[in-house]
């Protein structure tokens, strides 16, 4: 690396890391000079990461957390914290999809999903704060979804957590700019990874989705997961120094279609 990346001498813990958006953000943070804790529910996904990084010359290691298991999260934050002796950047990616309407969506599918896309998230956040206030500042970056500022048919357990994840990132803000720790949240639309699996079963298939993304999409197409990654860098670094409590949606004007 060149020693003078905009997160240069900065530690990031990223959730969900192994893949798709979790791994972009991942590799695009070590790419300005973060060191990156990278953190997946796979061991296997998360060393994989950690080789990608390491091969454009960053610096990562991987620890398998599964983010649902409290003391397991509470090891991976208190022990970033500790190893490294500060927590500049927290990307609290995992999060999961549970498809289907009111009377489809059993309790447990509600469960899990609140307890995935809102309860991680939050003590994730949580277990970030102290370290983070102690220092002086950092930044919180919460997944949500487009779906977090509109409405997807047939998706009542993933719409709902991902509103809720919005208005926790707002509360947080509210609560916390005085110590100069930032909160936002970020809001991708159709990104082609394999996370969309439930949803192109539900609308019939990858041709189904592929003409869906053609028609409701006014940019026509996917994004990438490197495109979402540069919004991850820009939220994680100075150059978002005065942004605080937003919902940062990243979805081709879908939202707004």
């Amino acid at each position: 690396m060149s020693g003078d990346g905009i997160l240069e001498g900065r530690v990031a813990i990223v959730t969900g890391a192994g893949s798709g958006i979790g791994q972009a953000g991942a590799i695009a943070l070590a790419n300005e000079g973060a060191h990156v804790v990278v953190a997946d529910l796979s061991a296997d996904r998360s060393t994989e990461t950690v080789e990608l990084i390491a091969s454009k010359g960053g610096r990562a290691e991987a620890c398998p957390t599964d983010v649902r298991d409290e003391p397991a999260l509470t090891a991976l934050i208190a022990g970033t914290a500790e190893r490294h002796g500060r927590l500049d950047v927290l990307h609290s990616h995992a999060g999961i999809q549970v498809a289907g309407t009111l009377e489809q969506v059993e309790s447990g599918g509600m469960d899990a999903s609140w307890q995935l896309n809102v309860r991680a998230h939050f003590m994730a956040a949580r277990l970030a704060m102290p370290h983070m206030r102690a220092q002086g500042g950092g930044s919180i970056i919460v997944t949500s979804s487009n779906s977090g500022v509109f409405y997807d048919h047939e998706m009542i357990a993933y719409t709902t957590s991902k509103h809720a994840v919005i208005a926790m990132v707002r509360q947080i803000a509210v609560d916390y700019g005085k110590h100069n720790v930032r909160v936002n949240a970020l809001c991708p639309g159709w990104v082609d990874t394999p996370f969309n699996e439930p949803f192109i079963a539900q609308m019939g298939g990858r041709e189904a989705i592929e003409a869906y993304v053609k028609e409701k999409i006014p940019l026509g197409r996917w994004a990438s997961a490197e495109e979402v990654a540069e919004s991850i860098l820009y939220l994680a670094s100075d150059r978002s120094a005065f942004m605080t409590g937003h919902a940062l949606v990243l979805d081709g004007g879908e939202a707004i279609y």
